[in-house]
């Protein structure tokens, strides 16, 4: 799959360095085709070097890199201008290529090329299968850099492990092209911090269904949503059943444009944590008429909180009251935090319906602002919150999951400026 989306033969620029072909302390190694014992290593070198019609003369080791020194059979050559058949040589070029690494040293290809000359006047060199035209590096060194891709490591370590430059690296990178995908039954959609093509958030497209990425969008604004699902057939959008996303309203706006038979979920990792938002915000209230040592205490143990009540060792739990008896607002908060937990958690639908529209009756009436903004906001998104809580096998966990991914890819990479580059690196590490 990974050569069909590799396309070779481009010329590059790029002259690396000659290499001295005897250092003083390289260890030189020479083929003779007389002697049975010579015949049989210059088929075992050949067979380890793995390139076809092409035979050994002499090895040259060094500390840091390997040198092989190579031809092949001469063979009648069709003219690029005329057409014809030659066998007439004109003369020879020593040209050094490089390879895949070999016994974790540097390797390179010494090749004798042969320029032919034609009845027509016209001279070339022979094609090889292994070395495209205009470049100093095997097809498999190119297939190698791509295939490095799929790890997540920086362009200047891939170039140091390839002997290359970094130029080379980003060259290769733009020719692996990614097609667009057909829309699944299930899309997700997210945003995440990218900073690449002058946009601080990029758009990621999932099928959760598959556990697979679809594509990278430059942004997440209307404009950049709009003109990406325009450009698929009415047909095609019209075979979504489910799109999920988070509480962002051009995500709502455009899935009620571009898929109308597709039911809108929240994913419930965004709408959960209000909750938590939600009595954060009461105990930061509170801090602030606490004194100096009280204030530390409950911003250190914050955690007991935030975390479920029935997960707290018996140590953790006797702490816990002793904060939650502090104030009755904090306390309040902590009872309606535990009992939308609770609500999230119930297998029955019918049961969490119901439960649902009363938490948000106890919360509007609790008197804590904190928990009638969150009750105000599950209100206005009821629609959505209600069909996670319907199809609750459904969610954006795949896609938080690829979220970590590009993070990871980022932060090793210090940072992708060019979105194209960025795009091909994260289709490429998360691809199964």
């Amino acid at each position: 799959m990974l050569g069909k989306r590799i396309i070779f033969g481009i010329r590059y620029s790029n002259i690396f360095a000659m290499i001295k072909e005897k250092p003083p302390s390289a260890t030189v190694y020479q083929t003779n085709a007389l002697g049975g014992t010579s015949k049989m290593y210059s088929y075992c070198s050949n067979n380890l070097l793995n390139i076809k019609d092409v035979f050994i003369k002499k090895v040259v080791h060094a500390d840091f890199y390997v040198k092989v020194f190579i031809e092949t059979k001469p063979s009648p050559q069709t003219c690029p201008c005329c057409g014809s058949i030659t066998k007439r040589i004109h003369d020879y070029r020593i040209q050094t290529i490089k390879d895949l690494p070999f016994q974790t040293k540097h390797c390179f290809l010494v090749l004798r090329k042969r320029r032919y000359v034609c009845s027509c006047g016209k001279k070339f060199y022979e094609n090889y299968s292994f070395l495209p035209r205009y470049l100093q590096r095997t097809n498999r060194l190119t297939a190698f850099i791509a295939d490095c891709f799929h790890e997540q490591q920086n362009i200047t370590t891939i170039a140091r492990r390839a002997n290359v430059s970094t130029a080379t690296v980003n060259r290769v990178l733009d020719t692996i092209h990614f097609p667009k995908m057909m829309l699944p039954e299930v899309l997700s959609i997210d945003e995440f911090k990218g900073n690449a093509g002058n946009e601080k958030y990029q758009c990621i497209l999932v099928d959760p269904a598959k556990h697979r990425v679809l594509d990278i969008l430059p942004g997440r604004n209307q404009q950049c949503l709009t003109q990406y699902f325009y450009s698929f057939p009415k047909m095609d959008r019209l075979k979504v059943k489910f799109f999920v996303c988070d509480m962002w309203q051009p995500y709502v706006d455009m899935a009620q444009i571009y898929f109308p038979n597709a039911k809108i979920i929240i994913d419930k990792y965004h709408f959960i944590r209000q909750v938590g938002w939600a009595i954060e915000a009461v105990r930061k209230r509170l801090q602030k008429s606490m004194p100096k040592k009280l204030r530390k205490y409950f911003k250190h143990s914050r955690r007991l909180i935030l975390t479920r009540y029935h997960r707290l060792s018996n140590e953790k739990k006797r702490e816990c009251d002793l904060m939650l008896l502090y104030n009755d607002d904090l306390r309040k908060a902590h009872y309606l935090k535990e009992k939308f937990y609770e609500i999230c958690q119930n297998p029955k639908y019918s049961e969490q319906r119901t439960d649902f529209w009363d938490w948000i009756k106890e919360a509007e009436s609790s008197g804590i602002p904190e928990f009638e903004k969150c009750a105000k906001t599950y209100r206005n998104w009821s629609k959505y919150i209600l069909n996670a809580y319907k199809y609750s096998n459904i969610s954006n966990g795949p896609t938080e999951g690829f979220n970590n991914k590009i993070k990871v890819l980022k932060r090793t990479s210090y940072g992708i400026r060019n979105f194209e580059h960025f795009r091909t690196r994260i289709l490429m590490v998360t691809d199964m």
